[in-house]
């Protein structure tokens, strides 16, 4: 998979250079000998002078007609344009190029998590690489060029670190209450019910109480924004610089605290990796099921086949007493040659034994309605879960295998030791640390090699169309730096389950965290180190109020009703609004 995106992306940056040449050659011919028209007349002497034509206002001329006559090739050939149009083109490409590098960052930093666990490589490494397509952006906004230079760019850079914090807290924060929504009962969600419909009181998402302590360190991760703006609430001018010194000081402080915390205290890793274990078990008891040659379990439209689950259930039900026990599920999944699946005993039958037994009274055994019940929210379950090859169809077997293939691959590299055990298993994980490493060096290159020229990109828009490149970065940027995280949170809160919406919200929270102290840290050290003059009051503010809203609501409450996604919908457009306000009415910049 890794290699055809790799390849697409290289044809798409070669298609975009070759179209880009063409195009910046057609305007600049138009610039340098513009569409002309002879008006009849020969106007030129002996000598040769004077001009014979008519000249015309083509669309090229109209296009650079707002912007500068040159620019600065990146690297000395990446290419470049003083077009909104062309710049515009730029963005988009550039844009694809960094969403590939943070795609691959998170792919692979992923697949660390598996492999070694939730030690310093979950509390510490993964965090980082989350946040690195964003660093890398604010870095190179002002670190090269002249202070100049490096002023008027560097605000491109607080775009994305404002845009990146609002976007994952409010946008993407709604959107998970909304397709994550089930029945609510008090301030309880009721695992994959869902007939309230958009009721904005009766429908909508709960998690559990360590999701209110991610919120928490959100609100605290804070602090250095509240440090910066100190000289603005005492109108001092004075004290900017070392405020700006303090607040780094403090991001840096706060930045080793979260990452000692998640290594020492890892249970945001640690239900990760239950979920995919989770997900494997599932699998694996299908397999088991297809194994025993019962005939099709799903019928041509995907549903589950009555006729078959009625066979297997009478496979199991070995004492005819019309109920499944666990010494028969027991005996059946041994019979079945656990060993070539990899799964253990154990947890297949107290999986089964747990979710399958839903009747008002749990008495260990699985009546032949509760075992159709649980095989069909099984295969939903799964059938939702996109195996990375994309080529089964959702409705047959062959899917649930790929799915169970693509989540062995992934649990049997979290380090148990009856996996360890396994020679295929230490040949999967050999495979995962080299694919995982070669993921996390393409991903960071094409970060480092692409940051620079996106950032151009955005600065020379700004420049051709006169709009504030704060703007540009703070809507455009982010959908490329964040768009696998955010699909990643979606999908997990599409799941309509406690556990998952947990997991969802507390990603959410600690991404931006990682924001609010790794990001900020990279800004304000550029401020700082190269003495530019600090013009981010109503940024910061905007971002200070945005958190503050949104940390507040899940410090305190577990139970999120649809309405809460209003609130969270309406941030977005109106942070922006308050930093117009604040710094074109009230002259904060």
């Amino acid at each position: 998979m890794s290699c055809r995106r790799s390849g697409l992306s290289l044809l798409v940056l070669s298609i975009f250079h070759t179209y880009f040449l063409l195009f910046t050659t057609s305007v600049d011919a138009v610039r340098g000998v513009p569409d002309l028209v002879s008006d009849g007349v020969d106007h030129r002497h002996g000598d040769g002078a004077g001009w014979p034509f008519l000249r015309l206002n083509t669309f090229g001329s109209v296009l650079s007609s707002s912007s500068s006559d040159s620019c600065d090739d990146t690297y000395g050939f990446m290419p470049c344009t003083t077009t909104w149009i062309g710049n515009l083109f730029l963005i988009l490409v550039y844009g694809y190029l960094m969403y590939t590098a943070a795609t691959y960052l998170s792919h692979g930093s992923e697949l660390l998590l598996e492999i070694l666990g939730t030690g310093i490589v979950g509390g510490l490494l993964l965090p980082i690489l989350g946040a690195l397509p964003d660093a890398m952006l604010i870095l190179v906004s002002g670190l090269s060029g002249s202070q100049e230079t490096a002023q008027s760019q560097v605000s491109v850079g607080m775009g994305l670190l404002a845009g990146s914090t609002v976007m994952l807290i409010t946008l993407i924060w709604g959107t998970c209450v909304i397709v994550g929504k089930t029945d609510l009962q008090g301030s309880v969600a009721i695992d994959e019910t869902d007939t309230k419909g958009f009721s904005l009181t009766e429908s909508g998402v709960s998690t559990d109480v360590w999701t209110k302590y991610s919120a928490r360190i959100m609100i605290v991760s804070v602090i250095p924004f509240i440090a910066v703006q100190v000289p603005q609430v005492l109108k001092s001018t004075s004290g900017r610089h070392l405020a700006i010194l303090i607040g780094l000081i403090l991001a840096l402080l706060l930045l080793g605290s979260y990452c000692s915390y998640q290594i020492f205290q890892p249970w945001i890793q640690k239900r990760k990796i239950n979920f995919v274990k989770g997900k494997k078990i599932i699998s694996g008891f299908f397999q088991l099921l297809k194994k025993g040659a019962f005939g099709k379990l799903l019928t041509q439209d995907g549903k589950l086949n009555d006729d078959i689950a009625t066979k297997i259930f009478n496979a199991l039900d070995v004492d005819k007493n019309q109920y499944v026990s666990a010494p028969e599920l027991r005996a059946f999944v041994i019979g079945m040659q656990l060993k070539e699946l990899k799964v253990g005993v154990d947890d297949i039958v107290d999986k089964v034994m747990k979710e399958f037994d839903t009747g008002p009274n749990p008495d260990s055994q699985i009546s032949l309605d509760e075992f159709k019940g649980g095989l069909t929210r099984w295969v939903d379950n799964l059938k939702g879960l996109r195996p990375k090859n994309g080529a089964a169809n959702p409705d047959s077997f062959k899917y649930l295998t790929d799915v169970h293939e693509q989540s062995h691959l992934q649990h049997q590299l979290l380090g148990d030791e009856e996996d360890e055990a396994d020679a295929n298993g230490e040949e999967d994980s050999k495979k995962a640390v080299i694919k995982a490493v070669l993921l996390l060096v393409l991903g960071t290159i094409l970060a480092a090699v692409f940051a620079d020229p996106l950032v151009d990109a955005v600065d020379n828009f700004s420049d051709a169309t006169s709009i504030p490149s704060f703007f540009i970065s703070f809507i455009i940027l982010p959908i490329a730096t964040n768009s696998s995280e955010a699909v990643s949170a979606i999908i997990f809160a599409s799941r309509k389950k406690r556990k998952t919406a947990s997991l969802t919200f507390s990603e959410l929270y600690g991404a931006v965290t990682m924001n609010n102290v790794l990001c900020l840290s990279v800004f304000l050290a550029l401020v700082y180190v190269r003495g530019l003059t600090w013009d981010f009051s109503a940024e910061v503010f905007t971002i200070l109020i945005v958190c503050l809203v949104m940390g507040v609501l899940g410090s305190f409450r577990t139970g999120f009703p649809l309405w809460t996604s209003i609130i969270a919908f309406a941030l977005y457009p109106l942070s922006l609004l308050l930093v117009y306000i604040l710094d074109y009415i009230c002259g904060w910049s």
